[in-house]
């Protein structure tokens, strides 16, 4: 843990008529997570887990309040989509086991927006907590969705806490869920709300759904955190998430704080400010982490907790034998041959990745996939057995000589090794010993150097592993089991004609 240790001044000032007590100092402390992505129960290394999470709140709000402070606990939002035995309960365990922790609040993230709105709503009364965004709003009516706000008066102090949601939801999500609703620019809209809910906040805080980007470096994602406190003055603190970094220690622009606390629950965030006559001061900032495996303290799971939570993950592990579809062959996935060739496997997998980002192509490193699936029925536990690493899918979009650079080293060099690609798409002739792609076309048509082309592939190749060049990307929150899951559920059998071998790889 790095802690912040100068106190620092931050621009926000009271212009309010509340009855805060001139010349006392109040002690204020957020608590704060993001992208929970469905991690309610620990993983295999005792990492994690709501349960170990209510025991470090409560001590840290005893703590608190022993030294005469005040908290509140928020989260910046992605609560759904990530593990299946929460995915296939739609995160019931997760907002419940939530509401007995005594979140305050929530920013609506993109992936809340995975499933119809009906689940979201089942979710917030599961919850019992409020959902915020100031910038969703009704095609139908053009009204908000959701409070834009939440203002809570705590020992004489009007904390105020406003939500803001990534614009670039649509291409997020589903687009099917969000197409009610039109997704303002963020920045915009605080720029609009701040000024209001300035002047009756004594704290005014930012809970945010868009990304922390150094230097306002977002690429061709949305603006995001850093944008929105250069632009907007008065906020005093940015509670983020979206790009899922750890920021150990706080961003400090145009004096508003911003934090963010990683991601799955990874580390609970702390933020102690001080108030006196008006103005706030940032006493310090630091992730405090939960059961790491580099952790020194380790914290026991909250008993009542876990009791609770028991039974979900019972229940969704039971859900890993439910029948997703047939297989009418074996589909090969065995390391000596998907390591060499294209497979019926290979083929389904990266196609499955391309339909669900609508991409041009679809890839997958083959050292990603671990094993076949046999002739006969396919389960859940099957398809984790082949993708059992929890990979996120990433999209990237590449220029055509981009896509060029980034496919040659797969496929001059990699052939054999964990590199070697399963692709959707793609149509490739090549010259092993002049280490020369000869032909490239995609979706049946030549490479188009200059045309943009969108790409579909685990973030872990899109990263530089297996020795890819690494290449700009944005994590789609998709992880690659749910997504063949989801693709056998609706094909329900797998034909062995569909995917059978097109040589799209050739070699001269």
């Amino acid at each position: 843990m790095k802690k912040l240790i100068a106190p620092l001044l931050l621009m926000g000032l009271t212009q309010n008529l509340w009855a805060y007590t001139k010349g006392k100092v109040y002690k204020f402390t957020i608590l704060h997570t993001n992208d929970h992505h469905g991690r309610f129960w620990p993983n295999k290394d005792g990492e994690l887990g709501l349960a170990a999470r209510a025991t470090l709140i409560q001590s840290l709000r005893d703590q608190i309040q022993k030294e005469g402070g005040q908290s509140i606990l928020i989260d910046a939002g992605d609560v759904n989509t990530g593990i299946p035995q929460s995915d296939m309960q739609d995160a019931e365990p997760d907002f419940k086991g939530m509401a007995l922790l005594g979140y305050d609040v929530m920013a609506l993230g993109n992936h809340e927006f995975d499933k119809p709105f009906a689940t979201l709503m089942k979710q917030r009364e599961w919850a019992g907590f409020p959902f915020i965004s100031a910038n969703i709003y009704s095609k139908e009516t053009c009204k908000r969705v959701f409070p834009s706000h939440i203002t809570k008066e705590m020992d004489d102090l009007k904390v105020t806490v406003f939500g803001l949601t990534t614009e670039d939801t649509p291409v997020k999500s589903s687009p099917i869920n969000t197409a009610a609703f039109r997704f303002v620019p963020a920045v915009e809209e605080a720029k609009k709300l701040v000024p209001v809910l300035r002047p009756k906040s004594d704290i005014l805080i930012a809970l945010t759904h868009m990304g922390h980007y150094a230097d306002e470096t977002h690429g061709a994602d949305s603006p995001g955190d850093v944008t929105l406190a250069r632009q907007v003055n008065g906020i005093d603190v940015i509670v983020g998430g979206h790009t899922q970094k750890p920021l150990f220690q706080p961003d400090i622009q145009n004096g508003t704080v911003i934090v963010q606390a990683h991601e799955w629950g990874k580390y609970v965030g702390k933020v102690d400010l001080e108030f006196l006559d008006g103005k706030v001061t940032l006493v310090g900032s630091n992730l405090i982490p939960v059961n790491l495996k580099d952790s020194v303290v380790k914290i026991e799971a909250d008993p009542y907790i876990e009791a609770i939570l028991r039974p979900f993950k019972e229940k969704g592990d039971l859900s890993l034998g439910v029948l997703l579809g047939s297989a009418e062959a074996e589909f090969m996935g065995t390391s000596t041959v998907i390591r060499s060739s294209e497979t019926n496997l290979g083929n389904m997998i990266s196609k499955a990745y391309k339909e669900k980002m609508n991409a041009d192509i679809g890839l997958s490193n083959s050292g990603g996939i671990r094993a076949s699936i046999p002739a006969g029925n396919v389960t859940y536990e099957t398809v984790l057995t082949v993708l059992p690493f929890g990979n996120q899918l990433a999209l990237a979009e590449l220029t055509g000589a981009e896509l060029k650079a980034f496919l040659s080293p797969a496929l001059l060099t990699m052939k054999g090794t964990g590199g070697f690609p399963q692709m959707s798409g793609v149509e490739a002739t090549v010259n092993l010993e002049l280490k020369e792609i000869t032909s490239l076309k995609i979706n049946g048509e030549p490479l188009d150097l200059a045309k943009k082309y969108k790409v579909a592939l685990p973030e872990f190749t899109a990263s530089g592993g297996d020795k890819y060049p690494k290449i700009e990307f944005r994590k789609t929150g998709f992880v690659d089991a749910d997504i063949l899951k989801d693709f056998i559920l609706k094909k329900k059998v797998l034909s062995a004609d569909e995917f059978a071998a097109t040589n799209y790889l050739k070699y001269e």
